[in-house]
């Protein structure tokens, strides 16, 4: 079985397909606890829909419902591409 690489939710492309490997230890308190409640957890799987024209903010898929998250925040997620 191959191992798969493991990066950060920002370098996803749009359209493509990722599994969340793990939220940072980087990531503390409130925001930490923001990515749980919207179902950031291992497993789930994040589909990168839309970008904004200035780039910073990115709309996922995520568990049925489309959240956007600025470039910063999404530095805290790990993923694999699927």
């Amino acid at each position: 079985m191959s191992e798969q690489k493991v990066i950060t939710l920002q370098h996803l492309k749009i359209g493509q397909h990722a599994r969340v490997v793990s939220i940072s230890q980087k990531c503390h308190g409130l925001e930490r606890r923001r990515f749980i409640d919207l179902g950031i957890l291992p497993g789930t799987i994040i589909v990168a829909e839309m970008r904004s024209p200035s780039g910073d903010l990115t709309a996922y898929l995520i568990r049925g419902s489309v959240i956007a998250f600025r470039s910063e925040q999404t530095r805290f997620i790990n993923i694999s591409i699927l």
